[in-house]
């Protein structure tokens, strides 16, 4: 589990792409500390397993599911990438709950730079824009980030952000641009919302659309 709160930004130093696997060595100095084999760390939003690691890099394994629902399979050497280590039951929840599972990909659609924020647009599939909602919470690449605004296109959905400056310096957003793709991870309590739902509605009872949509979500 995460919070989308990104510790720093590590650099892709090696690829290696097998058949049904992909170890990427990325380096890092913040996510090696105190962490062993075996731990978590999201990279761009997708949860990984430590599998080697060194004073400043570690190694994982990205499975045939993962290459597929992420741009994890994208990345090259010198590439970017956005960087969480598993938060502990001590820790502040500063973003939201994250699980670093990630529900799909997107595309930034238009980057638009303000005085003082910049506004990020992105698309994604209809099944994913479902989940998403007005002031809601989602993570692009692995950051918690708050919904300022949605709208259907056709069967694609569009959701944009606000993004400070602080945030921007401190993350991989600063390198996305129009056309780029992105790791999209909607909130969890939006799923088992439409689970719960789902349920009620084989049982006969339980939770509405109505009583949903009042709490802000949208079918």
């Amino acid at each position: 589990m995460f919070t989308g709160i990104v510790e720093e930004v590590g650099e892709i130093k090696a690829i290696d792409r097998r058949s049904n696997l992909q170890r990427t060595t990325v380096g890092a100095r913040i996510a090696v500390e105190g962490t062993k084999v075996g731990d978590s760390i999201s990279i761009n939003g997708a949860c990984h397993t430590v599998v080697a690691l060194s004073a400043d890099q570690f190694v994982v394994e990205s499975v045939v599911e993962t290459l597929d629902r992420t741009t994890m399979g994208d990345l090259a050497k010198g590439d970017r990438v956005n960087l969480e280590r598993s938060v502990r039951l001590a820790d502040r929840l500063d973003g939201h709950l994250v699980q670093g599972h990630v529900d799909g990909i997107g595309q930034v659609v238009s980057r638009d730079a303000f005085e003082d924020n910049v506004n990020f647009t992105f698309e994604v599939d209809g099944n994913i824009a479902r989940y998403v909602a007005e002031k809601g919470s989602v993570a692009i690449d692995g950051i918690s980030l708050t919904v300022v605004s949605v709208s259907d296109v056709g069967a694609r959905g569009r959701f944009s952000v606000t993004i400070i400056p602080h945030t921007l310096s401190v993350t991989a957003m600063q390198d996305r641009n129009p056309g780029d793709c992105v790791n999209v991870e909607v909130d969890v309590i939006a799923r088992y919302l439409e689970r719960l739902i789902q349920s009620g509605s084989n049982a006969g009872g339980g939770l509405t659309w109505s009583a949903i949509e009042s709490l802000g979500y949208n079918r």
